[in-house]
């Protein structure tokens, strides 16, 4: 059995810890909580909650730490330092910073000889793959990548860092006439403002300047300041019982050519349409897990992307019965 640990024990933790659960070759041994240990209910009652203080008395009980903080302040300080005493697997999700986040993770990992993997989710992640293998395929063309609608938590996670603010939901919205044009074989060259919009509904603390909390919304680097983005202010009631689902999605798609002088054109599509956003990206990030642990028995180390790892590493299935049921 895989001894997998949890780091933080928010919507994905829980997500993970259901997924872990469901796995025939894992075992969930502790979850890890910077809050009081005793206020934490989960849903595996013989698991042990334990305070990240102590985090390091756990060396030697966990194969692979699936670490479930946020992008935007705690996945840079969190990962490479549990890299130094575990293998790791994170869901580090803002694009524009991953070779930085890999860069600092590897370093620290190869030092200690862990397998640490990044930015697993479905974007970063599921998506990354197919851009990879459809570029690889169709070589003439472009790419074109669609978010939502649905709710980002990474971009709602930043919203929440802000002063004054309670609670937050933020939808990505993809502009149907752009994804019409991509799907009809065009090829436009499209900024990310002219692919997506951003919707927030922020809950702000009584007396907070809301102005203030508005512009440090939308002038955020590498989350919303490239972006079209709309702040609504309600209740806490409001959003509550209207934005109380993590519902996402999207689409990769690849319009390309092939023959001598590109006459025949190809799109090739992979979309998802996603219930739960935080227990997809689980769903992923234990299969990571499981490829982390694999590769770490072969005496690999260091920083890796999905790029690195072949798809038979993340399967319960061993390789042969992959090749019987699968190709």
């Amino acid at each position: 059995m895989i001894k997998i640990g949890i780091y933080g024990y928010g919507n994905l933790a829980k997500g993970v810890e259901l997924a872990v659960n469901a796995a025939d070759d894992m075992e969930l041994v502790a979850i890890f909580t910077r809050r009081n240990p005793e206020s934490i209910k989960t849903n595996s009652e013989s698991v042990p909650v334990v305070s990240t203080e102590k985090v390091l008395e756990w060396t030697d009980k966990i194969d692979v730490m699936v670490i479930c903080g946020g992008s935007a302040t705690d996945l840079p300080k969190q990962t490479p330092h549990l890299a130094k005493y575990f293998n790791v697997v994170d869901s580090f999700d803002t694009h524009a910073k991953i070779p930085e986040h890999f860069a600092n993770v590897d370093e620290t990992a190869k030092a200690s000889e862990k397998v640490a993997v990044i930015s697993v989710g479905w974007d970063p992640g599921m998506f990354s793959v197919n851009r990879m293998y459809s570029s690889a395929i169709l070589p003439s063309g472009k790419d074109y990548t669609f978010w939502g609608k649905g709710v980002s938590q990474g971009h709602s996670d930043a919203i929440r860092r802000i002063p004054g603010v309670v609670d937050a939901k933020q939808y990505t919205v993809p502009i149907d006439s752009a994804l019409e044009d991509v799907r009809n074989g065009e090829t436009p060259d499209l900024t990310v403002r002219e692919k997506h919009l951003r919707e927030c509904f922020v809950v702000a603390e009584e007396g907070a300047d809301l102005e203030k909390i508005k512009k440090e919304i939308v002038t955020m680097p590498n989350y919303f300041a490239d972006y079209d983005t709309t702040v609504h202010f309600i209740t806490e009631e409001e959003l509550k019982k209207n934005h109380s689902g993590i519902p996402h999605g999207g689409f990769v798609i690849r319009s390309g050519k092939t023959g001598k002088n590109g006459e025949n054109q190809h799109i090739i599509e992979y979309s998802l349409i996603v219930d739960s956003n935080p227990e997809f990206t689980a769903s992923v990030l234990a299969a990571y897990a499981r490829a982390a642990y694999r590769l770490k028995g072969k005496g690999e180390s260091g920083c890796m992307t999905v790029f690195d790892i072949a798809p038979k590493y993340l399967s319960e299935k061993d390789p042969a019965e992959l090749i019987k049921t699968m190709l």
